[in-house]
């Protein structure tokens, strides 16, 4: 990617965005909204509105929906299989950490972010008193290649050296060309193959069929490229292909969740269509042998 970001300003927007609309749906902490969140989320409500009438959902139907299956599998990951770390890469105002910190005292939670916006999140973490050694925040690059805060140091420094972990990027991977993000993604899985029983989850994107809501999605698109100094990239056309693209970066197994799966099952609201939105759950190997 030729434009690489330098710091959390342009992103930022979308954090205090999403932040917005994760409060507004009682799932974020008091501490955690802002004033320019709030601000955003009025902006864009005739936005959200016309989106939903005209393509059957919109984006906070998607920002809902990716964020509490992503709640979901990494549930599944602490009760079922016993993981007590994860790491949220790319955190913003996420609530996630307060969340889980509270339905798993055991849970070792760091958040990480580029430097900017990990200052910020850690400072209202401390000033709500959820800042502690078990719940953490620190400064990361993902594109980084040497330093501190390179994925490798910061993962060799926060967690111990070989229990399995849960990583979580979500709403980051769009705002980077496929080759961009994909060294990271071989990066990762080369990490987690040394951590048996790990995970990592992110989110994804189909363009629809219809070519009037195809349209309406590339303009918006556009847009958030132009407000986050970035390119926001649709990587994939099938749930298939994103598989094979992860598998062939060394990832020993992967699934690609539809929210269709969870309507009934997670309060998750409903796309009148197909869901444009997917997450994917790319596992690091069961067993030393595996």
């Amino acid at each position: 990617m030729n434009t690489k970001p330098t710091d959390s300003s342009g992103i930022s927007f979308t954090a205090l965005y999403t932040g917005a609309v994760w409060h507004r749906n009682g799932l974020s902490d008091d501490s955690l909204i802002t004033a320019q969140g709030r601000w955003l989320y009025s902006l864009m409500s005739p936005f959200e509105a016309a989106s939903k009438t005209v393509a059957g959902g919109n984006l906070r139907t998607f920002l809902l929906q990716r964020h509490l299956i992503i709640d979901h599998l990494i549930e599944q990951a602490v009760a079922e299989r016993g993981v007590t770390q994860v790491l949220e890469i790319a955190c913003g105002l996420s609530p996630r950490g307060i969340r889980l910190r509270r339905q798993f005292p055991q849970l070792h939670m760091v958040e990480s972010d580029l430097p900017d916006m990990a200052a910020r999140k850690a400072a209202k973490l401390a000033a709500s008193g959820h800042l502690s050694p078990q719940h953490q925040v620190t400064p990361i690059d993902i594109l980084a290649e040497d330093g501190e805060q390179t994925l490798e140091a910061v993962i060799e420094r926060v967690f111990d050296a070989h229990g399995p972990i849960v990583v979580v990027t979500e709403g980051l991977s769009n705002y980077f060309a496929l080759e961009v993000i994909s060294d990271f993604w071989r990066r990762l899985a080369a990490i987690l193959a040394k951590r048996p029983g790990s995970v990592y989850l992110t989110d994804s994107y189909l363009l629809p069929s219809q070519p009037v809501i195809r349209g309406g999605i590339n303009v918006l698109r556009r847009m958030l490229g132009g407000m986050t100094h970035s390119q926001v990239t649709i990587h994939f056309d099938s749930d298939a292909e994103a598989a094979r693209h992860m598998s062939r970066l060394g990832f020993a197994d992967v699934d690609i969740h539809n929210p269709r799966q969870f309507y009934g099952q997670l309060p998750i609201p409903k796309s009148r269509n197909e869901p444009l939105v997917r997450v994917i759950e790319a596992r690091g190997p069961a067993s030393e042998k595996a």
